[in-house]
């Protein structure tokens, strides 16, 4: 028997969904209290030092999402180093979807065309309101894995000339996208018409697009940023929007996030007034699709699939490099 705890259940119809998937030698349980008997592998995102301790026959953790928190990540090197760990990417198509979203709605000038259109100003037709044919142009996906393949595929549908930047590259480079390691980035960053980030936010990855590389880029460039906001510098990017160094942006991450429930209400995502520039598109970090049911379930179906390869011991995928961060 494989004994199973998730720390932080599910709502009960994708609780039931998940029940209803796993092998019949997978015990299953769920809640912020860890059951008497023990449990081999943990479900949380962010389990306390003490959980880690309580659990002496633990072997895996499964964080229930893409990513790896910088304190789950410390805490196991201290205390866990030899555990395995994994994690799901369920929200691999929503993330993708909304850059994409971001990508064109950038790109085309739709929010403010659309706020003056609502007041029936017809101007930005007539007058040519900035937009960019993103045929025949330039794509560098930042990160070629479940969510940058996607984006990357998606951009190459537009007609786009893509390439993509991953820190291991296979031997063979076979297909319509182009495949770098990270040190063919400098030499790409000129070429970005399209600069998409989706890589996981580690030591090596945070402030990776500052002043210099972000002063490479064409004045043409559209940056999107559906992968963890301190990959970009903060005022390096406000300052190249604001002085059009670059054309536009799309984000979904930020540098603030609110830390109460009240403070989702009033919480500025950036200590540099992003609301005010026409040429970026805002989103309050959407791209995981919170509280879509569909997406939870899909969730539950992908930490199915983990549990039950685990309990037929078979290649469990997603795994984690704590060593590296992702």
């Amino acid at each position: 028997m494989l004994h199973v705890h998730l720390v932080r259940p599910p709502v009960k119809t994708a609780w039931d969904h998940l029940l209803k998937l796993l092998d019949a030698n997978v015990v299953m349980t769920s809640g912020a209290s860890l059951p008497e008997h023990n449990v081999e592998v943990l479900v949380d995102g962010r389990p306390s030092k003490e959980q880690l301790g309580f659990c002496h026959s633990l072997q895996a953790l499964v964080i229930p999402y893409a990513g790896l928190p910088k304190e789950t990540r410390d805490l196991l090197l201290a205390v866990r180093p030899e555990l395995a760990v994994y994690n799901l990417h369920h929200n691999a198509a929503s993330a993708s979807e909304l850059a994409l979203a971001l990508l064109l709605a950038a790109a085309k000038t739709l929010i403010p065309v659309d706020r003056a259109f609502r007041e029936h100003d017809w101007r930005s037709r007539y007058d040519g309101a900035p937009t960019i044919l993103l045929h025949g142009k330039t794509a560098v996906i930042l990160g070629f894995g479940a969510i940058g393949s996607r984006i990357a595929n998606a951009c190459n549908a537009l007609g786009m000339n893509v390439h993509a930047v991953r820190r291991h590259v296979e031997a063979s480079n076979v297909g319509p996208i182009a495949i770098h390691n990270m040190e063919g980035l400098p030499s790409l960053l000129p070429q970005a018409d399209v600069l998409c980030i989706a890589l996981p936010l580690t030591d090596e990855t945070e402030g990776l697009i500052g002043a210099e590389q972000i002063d490479r880029l064409p004045a043409s460039c559209v940056l999107v940023n559906v992968a963890r906001g301190a990959i970009v510098d903060e005022e390096s990017l406000y300052d190249a929007l604001r002085d059009g160094k670059i054309a536009a942006a799309g984000l979904d991450v930020w540098y603030s996030y609110p830390q109460t429930r009240e403070a989702q209400a009033k919480t500025s995502p950036s200590r540099f007034p992003f609301h005010e520039l026409d040429n970026v598109v805002m989103s309050p970090h959407r791209g995981g699709a919170f509280g879509l049911q569909e997406l939870e379930h899909k969730r539950m179906t992908d930490l199915a699939q983990l549990l039950n390869a685990m309990a037929r011991n078979a290649l469990v995928p997603s795994r984690v490099d704590l060593l590296a961060g992702y």
